[in-house]
């Protein structure tokens, strides 16, 4: 095969993605004929190359893209060591890896793959894509409150992105942020006074959670992912 970088190499061998592939080579677990990779190293498929302790073969898969309706309590690592982990949650009968995160008080949509090129493509250029929120706070919603969410909160020293908010109840609403900065809803609410009580991702883009049960997965179909891939490419 023609020489590649060893951290593409691992993500067609549907190891793990490209940045964790980064990760790994710089933590000296990724050997190449006993020798420890280097960044940027180049292979060409006829080398041993071993990932923590185990050998890889580079078969180039079918791609796999589920959607995960993640339950409060399961954490969103790759490390299968982890208490927790959602990869041992899944139990997917390959190796998949997840796009982006749900904390771990958090439930809801999360989608999972093989393809490490996608992971890194939408990681890239998250901020410019939709996700659907239903959240539960632990005071009576306020019309100002609806409207500082909407046109943005200081979080952390920087305010966030215009949002589009809808009350649904006393206590509920929902909020469809095109933004992914770490535990944002919460800490957006928590900045207005009001806690969350819970929080539930809906929808990324056009892949909606619907009513698939907690704790279940299912593939994409293939309507989803042309939808899902046209959505990449704008």
């Amino acid at each position: 095969m023609e020489s590649i970088r060893i951290n593409k190499y691992l993500v067609e061998a549907g190891v793990c993605s490209r940045r964790e592939a980064d990760r790994l080579i710089q933590a000296g677990k990724v050997l190449v004929n006993t020798t420890p990779a280097s960044l940027g190293q180049k292979v060409d498929g006829s080398e041993r190359i071993v990932v923590r302790g185990k050998i890889i073969a580079h078969t180039k898969k079918k791609s796999v893209y589920l959607a995960y309706h993640k339950p409060v309590g399961i954490i969103c690592t790759s490390d299968p060591s982890a208490r927790d982990n959602i990869i041992t949650a899944v139990h997917y009968p390959e190796r998949v890896f997840h796009i982006g995160r749900l904390d771990v008080a958090s439930s809801g949509l999360i989608l999972l793959t093989n393809d490490g090129e996608i992971v890194n493509t939408i990681l890239r250029s998250e901020g410019q894509h939709e996700k659907e929120y239903v959240v539960k706070v632990d005071e009576p919603i306020t019309t100002e409150f609806l409207r500082s969410l909407a046109t943005g909160v200081e979080v952390l020293g920087r305010k966030t992105l215009p949002a589009r908010v809808k009350k649904i109840g006393k206590n509920t609403f929902s909020i469809i942020l095109i933004e992914g900065r770490n535990r944002q809803i919460r800490r957006m609410c928590e900045a207005l006074g009001l806690n969350v009580v819970s929080l539930k991702r809906i929808r990324i883009m056009n892949i909606h959670l619907d009513d698939l049960p907690v704790g279940t997965w299912r593939h994409l179909t293939k309507k989803e992912e042309v939808g899902f891939f046209a959505l990449l490419k704008k």
